[in-house]
């Protein structure tokens, strides 16, 4: 592009969005990726099988329009939030779309959009802010910070924020990205109560990674008309590639999502692909909790090795005690080894992989040289000093 029409470009975008950042992730062909939380392990055999199987069966009516309510898939998701909750979900409070980013940006259009906000509360999700902002919302970036730790959200203070700025959307996530904490629901129910004419959105895209006893607020949606969950099967269900988001609300809600929703937005194959997903569910979640174990190993031996992990019920690791994190995050890369730098001084966070890229992560690090450190690496008990 050449520098009159770069000027010209930039002249006829809209102001709002003049000198905004687009999302990006970087995509290197490095040997272990571990920067976006992706699922690390191949769909199964057996899957695929189903897959192309789905797709071939589909084909032959690629010449027509996919069903616009994509009724099937909105049944099976229901089906399956039903057995992995205990909460009865029915078809009728589904709605998807090509993954959650899309979901979100229904939401944000139906119900913020241009003279309403929306309310965040950062570190979180980066695509809050943006979606929210390129749908002409006004964005307020609220603060975390509890007793109970820095990256942690009170009810109280959480409520004050939701009375001061009365915004039309808050979004809060559970577990959270990038720090993977999870939300007591009495901060969820706070901000509901304080909050009757706002619409909450709880952002549970790692909710099956969560360690046992983790709440979801899937359980408040029927006492909670405004009340809006929503989930990927990027994450868990190995399917990235794929694209499908949706959510979980009252039939109310997602009727109102009709009307910001491109037409036939769901094509058949995708619908397909993640039916045949959700039909062999047992199969691709097998390994959600070997990906646990790689996380649980990842907090514990950060810890050993002087860094600062936070606590995750996600498929990835924040942590902190880096001098320099982005020296940090290119001298890990200089090795193989990928992470993301997600703008938190001293921090890094890395997706919890395969045993072998755990360790190849692992081994980068503690081949970091000293002047990369805030902390000493601790001796060894009964090792000399």
């Amino acid at each position: 592009m050449t520098t009159a029409t770069a000027a010209l470009v930039a002249r006829l975008l809209r102001e709002d969005l003049r000198g905004q950042t687009a999302y990006g992730a970087p995509q290197l062909d490095v040997p272990v990726r571990l920067n976006t939380n992706e699922n690390s392990y191949a769909v199964p055999v057996a899957v695929i099988a189903a897959i192309t199987e789905a797709v071939a069966d589909c084909a032959r009516d690629l010449n027509r329009y996919p069903d616009r309510e994509f009724s099937a898939l909105r049944a099976d998701l229901a089906s399956w939030l039903t057995e992995q909750t205990g909460v009865p979900v029915v078809a009728e409070q589904m709605w998807a779309g090509n993954g959650s980013n899309e979901v979100l940006h229904h939401l944000v259009t139906a119900f913020a959009g241009p003279g309403r906000a929306v309310l965040g509360f950062t570190p979180a999700y980066s695509m809050h802010p943006i979606i929210s902002r390129t749908a002409g919302s006004t964005w307020i970036d609220g603060h975390r910070g509890a007793p109970t730790g820095v990256f942690d959200l009170a009810a109280a203070d959480v409520v004050a924020q939701v009375r001061e700025h009365r915004p039309n959307l808050v979004f809060l996530c559970s577990p959270n990205n990038p720090t993977g904490t999870a939300l007591d629901l009495d901060v969820v129910e706070a901000v509901l109560g304080a909050a009757a004419d706002t619409v909450v959105v709880v952002d549970e895209a790692y909710a099956e990674f969560a360690r046992p006893g983790t709440p979801s607020a899937i359980s408040l949606l029927a006492a909670y008309p405004t009340l809006v969950v929503t989930r990927t099967m990027s994450k868990a269900f190995a399917l990235a590639g794929g694209r499908l988001g949706y959510l979980a609300a009252a039939p109310e809600v997602v009727d109102a999502l009709r009307l910001v929703r491109m037409p036939y937005h769901l094509s058949t194959p995708t619908q397909a692909i993640a039916r045949a997903a959700l039909a062999h569910r047992a199969s691709l979640l097998a390994e959600v909790e070997a990906i646990k174990i790689q996380r649980d190993r990842m907090v514990e031996r950060l810890g050993v090795l002087g860094f600062d992990p936070v606590p995750s019920d996600a498929n990835f690791v924040l942590f902190g005690g880096l001098a320099d994190e982005a020296a940090s995050w290119q001298a890990l890369l200089d090795q193989g080894v990928l992470v993301r730098d997600v703008g938190i001084a001293h921090h890094l966070r890395v997706t919890a992989g395969t045993p072998e890229e755990t360790t190849a992560f692992l081994s980068a690090l503690e081949a970091l040289p000293a002047p990369h450190r805030m902390h000493p690496v601790p001796t060894p008990q009964g090792a000399s000093a």
